[in-house]
């Protein structure tokens, strides 16, 4: 064999001319198909993502929808709406009966500066009386106020008639979220839209405008 035919490998090893330029087409070969396969990958990305929902979408918030079927009269649940907390009270009869009874200790009794759907500004702050949908930041500074729903609380005093306290600053609420007279925060707490989609679905976030399904 020629010169030009056989070299002299690493260690003393033959290695042929042809060969190497053999494995230098497999290797650009598979490289080629590699990088394009990557490139498929990278292209597809941006589709994909456009399948799921945008960055504002999300921090607007889809419904929470809630099962009211295991909510006692007398309870609180607070799930989490747009990253707020939601009081949502099952009132009892006994609870909507006192609400009528206090209007003249509250600063704003009629709703009429707070901030609540058409649908919710009236007596009872609700479509339905026996549920109560509030978002739970007090409107002062925006602390959270526990509930204190037993009337003539001891904390309270004996003319309580039920509701909220914040022990940030000491505003009280009642069991419409309306504010008393005394208290730092200024307007009622905030109801957000919703509707129910059955007798027991309650949407949270959702607004007919009627308010029922």
């Amino acid at each position: 064999m020629s010169e030009q035919t056989l070299g002299v490998g690493v260690g003393g090893a033959v290695a042929s001319d042809g060969g190497a330029d053999e494995g230098r087409r497999k290797f650009l070969t598979w490289a080629t198909a590699a990088t394009a396969a990557v490139g498929v990958v990278f292209t597809a990305v941006p589709f994909v993502e456009s399948w799921q929902p945008s960055e504002r979408a999300k921090s607007l918030g889809a419904p929470l929808e809630i099962d009211l079927s295991k909510l006692e009269p007398g309870q609180m649940i607070v799930p989490i709406w747009r990253k707020q907390p939601i009081y949502l009270v099952h009132r009892t009869p006994e609870m909507v009966k006192l609400l009528p009874n206090h209007d003249a200790d509250l600063k704003d009794p009629g709703s009429a500066a707070s901030d609540q759907p058409e649908y919710a500004k009236n007596a009872i702050r609700a479509i339905k009386p026996e549920y109560l949908v509030l978002i739970g930041i007090c409107t002062h500074l925006g602390c959270l106020p526990k509930q204190h729903f037993d009337a003539g609380d001891p904390v309270l005093g004996a003319n309580w008639p039920g509701g909220f306290f914040c022990p940030c600053h000491g505003s009280r609420f009642d069991l419409a979220g309306r504010v008393f007279n005394g208290s730092p925060a200024s307007v009622n707490l905030k109801i957000p839209p919703y509707r129910f989609s059955s007798e027991s679905t309650l949407l949270i976030g959702e607004d007919s405008g009627k308010g029922a399904a």
